[in-house]
């Protein structure tokens, strides 16, 4: 598939992504002085350092299991205000900040350019240009080690680095420049800009070769890069080629400006699905970081939010598409974040909370953050949630349980083993004899107490509850995969009838432990849902089943990317294909408004797409290109408990279309074909055992198939 666009960028917003997860660079184009704008993944500001420095002063300061115990005692008598008091104490400082790193500036003399086109099978972006009446053609891409610029048919004038660090020193073609330690978001705008100090280095050499053809490298190594200890493989068109997805006829060229501004709907749906997997193919491979809030492009010292790890939904978000779309090998970067956090978040756990295990909070960052931020006055709603370990946590299983294999076992059980601890320490019991976490939130949400005044803080919400039911049951299944014998599971078998039902309020999904007034019914989180999707342990057509689906409606369609990514998802999993459709009509609408001032996050101010595609609140954010594709995915193909379900949520009109190498539970994968209510899907074995039992539900009809190869079911549905 490629993308074309008529013009050069004029900014940001416009300028097309390439990167090879290490280093990323935004095209701007054009001729006379243009841009690229690059980033390297493993520019961070802080240091290693960091996050125990931070525990160590939140418990000089008094936080830690006697002031958890008044945090607890209180909020059980009904005393909402002295607990949110206490837990400001155990609040440290931001995690730190993913920063631009340099600008690199070439150029050609004064011209007509004729538009750019991003081909998303070779990562490659093509530029034509007519300069002195001759051809010029500029290509852009990233190599596995560098950043590369082809310029044929002109000679460049000029060719510069900037950098909006601390430049250190210039050698030649070395440039060497110094990364803040500490930063904070610049929604704390009190806070001193990034600091210096004796901090992290690095080097940007750019090698130029002189002849017909010219081809400028940009290469990088920073002093954090041995960190991360993922070993690099797997080249971009080899990840692109192993799925693909298409609903209806894709040209050759899709001109983007048309497809904005068009109503094909078809055609919108099969590029975002595209454009989300190479945006993770672009932004996470192995021995880097993972995809942060803007994947791996930033231009700006003070992103929103930092642009790093928000790990109560976004962060996961970046990932729903690694295993099912076959890009598993782009899900390593983010199972590496969690074994660090499995180290920095112990200390956490046993100091500040006297658990066992491991645990991690609100946001987290490249160097395993795992302490509460918010400085002292971050409100609970969003920065005292103790479940960020826990729902992170979920990916290192699902990678083992779409591969099947003893190695993706052998890493997801250290993980869950070391969470399933921590929680089974975080829950006391509650006053009903029910096992309970206390304090408790749901991300970002708030409701009314009694005097009408909104409040965060409860005990067991929803989300807590069945975050810590997957935990326990997913390291069940691990230890009997693996034949495993351990104290630990005696517990989680004695904790799991224990912990409390999903409820029920008014035939809705209930989100608090009790029926409580709302603040905003329509609020932009999910929270309460997660058990539907991404777990999986509600499904549509049953009674859980119908009263997740009101919940969904009385939330309402859109807010910004991620928001309409999730519904879009939740739709899917209940079978409501129609749905589906409405919020993607929503969320591929232009953004229209202006792209340089923040929304507020209340969702008040929906987004839609920039003009590059990218998803924006504003500001941009990347987790909802990915999670477009993952709710597409769920149109086409389910796997849940042993059964493959196909076009389970095709809306009506997306009569034609087919899928090639979607991946699903079990170590199998699945190609799609269907045209005017006829389907044919072939099931093959990638992984695991050699064989395997599973049912295929085509249009509510179930085909019972041993897969040991290829199996081909054919079968109707209703379009």
């Amino acid at each position: 598939m490629r993308l074309h666009w008529p013009s050069s960028a004029a900014e940001w917003t416009e300028a097309l992504p390439v990167g090879n997860g290490r280093l990323g660079a935004m095209v701007f184009g054009g001729t006379g002085r243009s841009r690229l704008q690059v980033n390297d993944a493993t520019v961070w500001s802080g240091t290693a350092a960091g996050p125990a420095a931070a525990l160590a002063e939140r418990l000089s300061e008094g936080a830690g299991p006697e002031r958890l115990a008044q945090v607890r005692e209180a909020i059980f008598g009904g005393d909402l205000e002295r607990p949110t008091s206490l837990l400001m104490s155990f609040e440290g400082p931001y995690s730190q900040t993913f920063l631009p790193y340099v600008d690199l500036w070439i150029t050609l003399p004064e011209g007509e350019s004729h538009g750019r086109t991003l081909d998303l099978d070779t990562g490659v972006v093509t530029e034509r240009m007519t300069i002195a009446g001759a051809d010029v053609v500029r290509r852009v891409w990233a190599s596995e080690t560098a950043l590369c610029v082809e310029i044929t048919g002109a000679v460049p004038e000029a060719v510069e680095i900037s950098t909006p660090l601390r430049e250190v020193s210039r050698d030649g073609l070395n440039l060497v420049v110094e990364i803040p330690v500490d930063s904070a978001p610049r929604h704390e705008p009190q806070v001193e800009a990034p600091v210096y100090g004796a901090g992290e280095r690095g080097t940007v050499t750019v090698e130029v070769t002189e002849g017909e053809r010219w081809l400028l490298t940009l290469t990088s190594s920073t002093t954090s890069e041995s960190l991360w200890t993922g070993k690099r493989h797997g080249n971009h068109r080899t990840l692109m080629d192993a799925c693909e997805v298409r609903f209806g006829p894709v040209p050759e060229v899709v001109n983007v400006p048309d497809l904005l501004s068009g109503k094909d709907e078809d055609l919108i749906a099969s590029v975002l699905f595209a454009y989300g997997r190479y945006l993770l193919v672009s932004s996470s491979r192995p021995g880097a970081p993972p995809a942060n809030l803007q994947g791996i492009w930033n231009e700006e010292l003070r992103p929103a939010w930092s642009s790093n790890y928000t790990i109560n939904i976004n962060t996961q978000m970046n990932y729903w598409a690694a295993e099912v779309t076959g890009l598993a090998e782009c899900h390593d970067p983010l199972l590496e974040l969690l074994e660090k956090l499995a180290v920095t978040g112990r200390e956490v756990a046993r100091s500040l909370y006297g658990a066992r295990g491991w645990v991690a909070h609100h946001n987290t960052d490249a160097w395993g953050w795992s302490l509460p931020v918010g400085m002292g006055h971050g409100a609970p709603s969003w920065a005292i949630w103790q479940m960020g370990g826990a729902w992170l946590v979920q990916h290192a299983w699902d990678h083992y349980d779409f591969a099947r294999t003893w190695s993706t076992l052998e890493r997801a059980w250290p993980l869950l083993r070391g969470c399933a601890e921590f929680c089974l320490d975080w829950l006391v019991e509650g006053p009903d004899g029910y096992l309970d976490t206390c304090p408790s939130t749901s991300p970002e949400n708030w409701f009314l107490d009694s005097s009408g005044a909104p409040q965060a803080l409860s005990w067991s919400v929803t989300m807590d509850v069945v975050l810590i039911r997957a935990v326990f049951e997913r390291t069940l299944a691990l230890a009997l995969a693996s034949g495993r014998a351990d104290p630990v599971l005696a517990e989680i078998s004695a904790a799991l009838p224990r912990l409390r039902p999903v409820p029920v309020f008014d035939g809705r999904l209930g989100e608090w432990v009790a029926d409580l007034a709302e603040e905003d019914s329509t609020h932009r989180h999910l929270s309460h849902l997660v058990s539907v999707y991404p777990l999986g342990q509600i499904v549509a057509d049953t009674p859980l089943g119908d009263a997740a689906a009101a919940s969904v409606d009385r939330r309402g369609n859109g807010a910004m990317g991620w928001s309409w990514a999730w519904k879009m998802a939740l739709r899917a999993r209940l079978g409501d294909g129609e749905a589906v459709r409405s919020l993607l009509s929503e969320a591929s609408q232009p953004f229209t408004g202006d792209r340089h001032r923040d929304a507020p996050v209340d969702g008040s101010r929906w987004g839609g797409l920039l003009p590059n595609l990218f998803s924006t609140h504003p500001p941009f954010q990347i987790d909802g290109n990915y999670g477009f594709t993952a709710a597409l995915a769920e149109v086409v193909v389910q796997s849940h408990d042993g059964v493959i379900d196909v076009l389970p949520a095709l809306p009506e009109g997306w009569s034609s279309g087919s899928a090639r190498g979607l991946r699903c539970r079990g170590g199998l994968s699945v190609d799609v074909t269907w045209h005017d209510g006829d389907v044919s899907a072939r099931v093959r074995r990638v992984s695991g055992d050699a064989s395997a039992y599973v049912l295929v539900s085509i249009g509510g009809e179930v085909t019972e198939v041993v897969v040991s190869d290829v199996v081909e079911v054919r079968g109707r549905i209703s379009c």
